[in-house]
C-alpha cells in the first residue's frame, strides 16, 4: 500500500500552516458529521465547546486527542487527514472500522489554539494537570477517558525544532514514547502494548524518513496525562511532531503523522503486536537538544578594539500577529557550538560582523546583521 499516495488523497485542503484554531477545524468536523458522529463533551474556560467525534462499530477502543498544547496544531491537522480517510469508503477505512471504534477529541485547548500558546486560558498546562484536575479540559479529557474505557490512547503533540536523534546531526522529525506508569520506569503488560506498537510504527517510517525518529525521554510525572493513563492500564502512545528539514509549517511532518496512525491500526487491526519488542524500541535513539534554527561559525567581531573568532546560534520565536504566525529569529547562543548543529548553517571564514548597533552580536537581539559589509542576512537568512 503507498501511503503516501493515501495521504495526499485525503488531506484536508482547508487547513495548513501552525495556526490551526477553532474556527478552522469546526466547518470540516460539521462537514464529515453525516451520521451525528459529532458531539460536545464540554467547554474550555473561556466556553468555547469542546467537540469529540466518534465514529467505527468495532470492540478495540482508541481514545485519541490532539492540542492539548494550543500551540501544537501538527497532529490535529493529520488527525483530521486520518478522519476524512476513515470516511472515504475505501477498504482499509471499512475494515477499520469493522475492527476499531475510534473517538477522538481533535482540539482538547480551544483557547490556548486562538492565542497559540502552550497553556490555556488561565495558564496552566493542561498536560501538568492529570492528578488535579483544575482545569475544566482536564476534566473533559478524564471523563471522556472514563466513559468511553479506551483499549489504546493515543497523546498527539508537537516538539520543538531543538530537538535532534541523539548525536546523528538529523531532526527528530518525530518521537515517540510509551510513557512509565511509575517512578522505576518498570515495564508491565501494558506499557509492552504500547512498546510493541511503537517498535511496529518505527519500521514502517525507517521507510521513508530514515534515522529521524526518536525516542521521548521516560521519566515518570503522574501529572502527565500519558503517566496517567498508563498507570490506570491503558496502553498509552505519545506522538511528538517535529522537524523535517526546511518544513517550519509542518506540512512534510504532518505526512508523517498520519502514515503512522494508519500504519498503527494497520499493526492492531492484523494483531501484529510481537511479544516483546523491547530491544527494538530501545534501539530508537533519544531525543536530545542538539538543534539550532541558525547556526553561524567562525565570525570576527570587533570588542573594544580587540578582534576575535567567535560563533552563535539564533533562534525562531513564533509570534502571533494579527492571527498569523510569524518566524523572528532571535540570537540566542553566542560562544562554543561544538556538538550542535543548525537547521541553518553558514561559515563566515573570518567575515566581519557588523550590525546598526554595536557590531557585536547580543542576546535576545534579532538576527539581522552584515558579513564584510556585504552579505546581508536578515531575520537570520541570508538575503538573496
Amino acid at each position: 500500500m503507498n501511503l503516501e499516495q493515501l495521504y495526499n488523497q485525503y488531506k484536508e485542503p482547508s487547513i495548513e500552516g501552525r495556526y490551526i484554531t477553532f474556527d478552522k477545524i469546526y466547518p470540516i468536523l460539521k462537514k464529515i458529521n453525516s451520521n451525528n458522529q459529532l458531539e460536545i463533551i464540554g467547554k474550555s474556560a473561556l466556553d468555547i465547546p469542546i467537540y469529540k467525534y466518534q465514529i467505527g462499530t468495532g470492540k478495540i477502543k482508541i481514545l485519541l486527542w490532539s492540542q492539548m498544547h494550543g500551540n501544537e496544531g501538527t497532529t490535529t491537522k493529520a488527525l483530521i487527514d486520518f478522519l476524512n480517510f476513515l470516511n472515504g469508503g475505501s477498504l482499509l477505512a471499512k475494515k477499520f472500522l469493522k475492527t476499531f471504534t475510534f473517538c477522538s477529541i481533535p482540539m482538547l485547548n480551544p483557547d490556548g489554539a486562538q492565542l497559540y500558546t502552550r497553556e490555556n486560558a488561565n495558564k496552566v498546562d493542561l498536560n501538568r494537570d492529570s492528578k488535579d484536575l483544575s482545569q475544566p479540559e482536564s476534566r473533559v479529557l478524564r471523563e471522556a477517558f472514563e466513559n468511553f474505557e479506551p483499549d489504546f490512547c493515543f497523546n498527539l503533540h508537537d516538539q520543538r525544532t531543538i530537538f535532534g536523534v541523539s548525536d546523528t546531526g538529523k531532526p527528530a522529525t518525530l518521537s515517540f514514547l510509551a510513557p512509565a506508569y511509575n517512578e522505576s520506569r518498570d515495564v508491565n503488560e501494558t506499557r509492552l502494548k504500547a512498546i510493541n506498537l511503537i517498535a511496529g510504527i518505527n519500521d514502517v517510517l525507517q521507510g521513508y524518513i530514515p534515522g529521524q525518529v526518536g525516542r521521548f525521554d521516560d521519566g515518570f510525572n503522574i501529572n502527565c496525562i500519558g503517566d496517567t493513563f498508563q498507570y490506570l492500564g491503558v496502553p498509552t502512545v505519545l506522538f511528538e511532531a517535529g522537524h523535517y528539514p526546511k518544513d517550519y509549517s509542518r506540512e512534510e511532518t504532518r505526512k508523517y503523522v498520519f502514515i503512522s496512525l494508519v500504519s498503527s491500526f494497520k499493526i492492531l487491526g492484523e494483531n501484529d503486536l510481537v511479544n516483546n519488542e523491547i530491544d527494538k524500541y530501545l534501539s530508537i535513539p533519544q531525543n536530545k537538544v542538539v538543534f539550532y534554527d541558525f547556526l553561524y561559525k567562525n565570525i570576527k567581531i570587533n570588542y573594544d578594539g580587540i578582534e576575535i573568532i567567535t560563533n552563535f546560534a539564533a533562534q525562531y520565536k513564533e509570534e502571533l500577529i494579527n492571527d498569523q504566525i510569524c518566524f523572528n529569529a532571535y540570537i540566542v547562543h553566542i560562544s562554543e557550538l561544538d556538538n550542535y548543529f543548525g537547521h541553518f548553517e553558514f561559515d563566515a571564514k573570518g567575515a566581519l560582523y557588523q550590525d546598526s548597533s554595536d557590531n557585536f552580536p547580543k542576546l535576545n537581539q534579532k538576527a539581522n546583521f552584515y558579513l564584510n559589509n556585504n552579505i546581508r542576512f536578515v531575520n537570520g537568512l541570508m538575503d538573496a
